[in-house]
């Protein structure tokens, strides 16, 4: 596994609290985000190193950089049709792109333009953005905001291969560390190293809603 992981225990000392925070492992090259699929889908993506076969280009998919988000959304690899747990490295210049163009879901979350205004950018966007509760291991809503992105068209055709440094699988990983959540032992949790994602474009930070500490 490529990935780098440390204790559950030890992190989250260390992350923000609250406010809106891209808590993801990353470097100058890439950034890691995840996703859950049916077998034949995420064997394909592992086999082939890009989506194809039974993967849908013309559906928006979701890309998560965020584990624990991840696990909460796919029970832990428990929910029909999220079984397998995949690691996307991907291109963090491609990452970068996705949110310059991203549109948020919902006007409620948008600052400083009209409602006709952003209804036009949403209907005009490949890119959809939202910001959502975090989640602990358990699945309890924390304060601290996650980020989940949707692509669609182009650009899920550029994610599906272009995108991709390299897809692992990770469901062992996440079925080994679910064990130590069913029986309360957080001590034993080791999860992805994380921290804040911020782009170093004053203007992106603020639409993003992302504060520099």
């Amino acid at each position: 596994m490529k990935i780098t992981v440390k204790k559950y225990k030890e992190q989250i000392l260390e992350w923000p609290k609250s406010g809106c925070h891209i808590m993801a492992q990353y470097d100058d090259e890439k950034i890691i985000v995840y996703q859950a699929y049916r077998k034949e889908i995420g064997e394909f993506a592992v086999k082939n190193q890009f989506f194809g076969g039974e993967f849908s280009l013309s559906r928006m998919t979701w890309i998560k950089p965020n584990f624990l988000w991840m696990m909460y959304r796919s029970g832990w690899g428990t929910k029909e049709g999220q079984e397998i747990s995949l690691a996307i490295h991907l291109k963090i210049s491609a990452f970068r792109n996705y949110l310059q163009n991203a549109v948020y879901t919902s006007f409620d979350q948008t600052e400083g333009i009209s409602h006709d205004q952003w209804r036009g950018e949403l209907e005009n966007s490949n890119i959809r953005l939202q910001w959502d509760p975090d989640h602990d291991p358990y699945g309890a809503k924390q304060e601290r905001r996650a980020i989940q992105i949707g692509l669609r068209d182009n650009f899920i055709r550029s994610f599906a291969k272009d995108d991709i440094l390299l897809i692992e699988d990770i469901s062992q990983f996440v079925k080994e560390q679910y064990e130590f959540v069913q029986n309360s032992q957080l001590e034993n949790l080791m999860t992805p190293v994380e921290k804040p994602f911020i782009l170093n474009d004053e203007i992106l930070n603020r639409k993003l809603k992302i504060i520099k500490e």
